[in-house]
């Protein structure tokens, strides 16, 4: 691939090239760009040699690294983004501008390594299909992007809410409320605590239970459990089903 290291900081620059040189599968060529207004130009300059691959800072002087990500999205064949900071806490940002990867410093062979791979997977498959909206699940000291279509429902518990796709559960932090306004085109309220997948919704079932009474749950594609439709939603659930029927 083709990589271009944006990092205000020479000696940054110089281990990355350092670690490039030492990657399986190279050697890769290498440009180096100090800020964003330097890297805009050895990008529109590199043409037909398109730059593949961006390894970039976040904090720089000038334009940072998440606005320049943003500049970036808007070329017509941009190259991907693996971002390369000191700073751990801008992770859910990067991933939302759709970054292949997100390193921090000091970086090592074998993650940098992933990201490269990573990035060639993105770079094959790009043309090919959408990846959609996507969750961010902060797991096992990384950040998975888990589709929206693999989620069938998200509940709130005490602290945290449960990510429920067809194979297991996750963990996400945040509000259900939230995540309702952002994305509710994908995901119908069904209860207070509940919000469930339009496309999963397979019918609704009438039950009794000891101590709450009679009630009415919604059955979901590859879901076993019944989930508990609060009366206040029923009329909105039948609305649904009737139109997706």
């Amino acid at each position: 691939m083709h990589i271009l290291i944006v990092d205000d900081e020479a000696l940054a620059r110089g281990r990355l090239r350092t670690l490039l040189s030492d990657c399986a599968h190279g050697p890769h060529p290498v440009q180096e760009a100090a800020d964003a207004q330097q890297a805009l130009r050895l990008l529109q300059a590199a043409q037909p040699t398109h730059v593949q691959l961006v390894l970039l800072d976040i904090h720089m002087p000038g334009q940072d690294g998440l606005q320049f990500a943003q500049t970036l999205s808007s070329m017509p064949n941009p190259p991907a983004i693996v971002f390369v900071t000191a700073h751990a806490n801008h992770a859910v940002q990067a991933f939302e501008l759709d970054a292949v990867d997100y390193l921090t410093k000091p970086v090592r062979l074998e993650r940098l390594q992933q990201s490269l791979q990573k990035a060639e997977r993105a770079l094959s498959t790009r043309s090919v299909v959408e990846s959609g909206p996507v969750l961010l699940i902060q797991e096992r000291g990384g950040t998975l992007r888990l589709p929206l279509s693999e989620v069938r429902y998200l509940k709130a518990e005490q602290k945290y809410i449960t990510v429920r796709t067809v194979q297991r559960n996750y963990i996400l932090d945040g509000a259900l409320a939230d995540l309702e306004t952002r994305h509710c085109e994908q995901f119908l309220r069904i209860h207070r605590n509940a919000l469930v997948l339009r496309a999963a919704l397979r019918g609704l079932e009438k039950y009794d239970d000891p101590e709450e009474g009679e009630g009415w749950g919604l059955r979901l594609q590859g879901i076993p459990e019944l989930l508990p439709v609060s009366r206040r939603q029923l009329a909105l659930v039948k609305i649904e089903l009737k139109d997706g029927a």
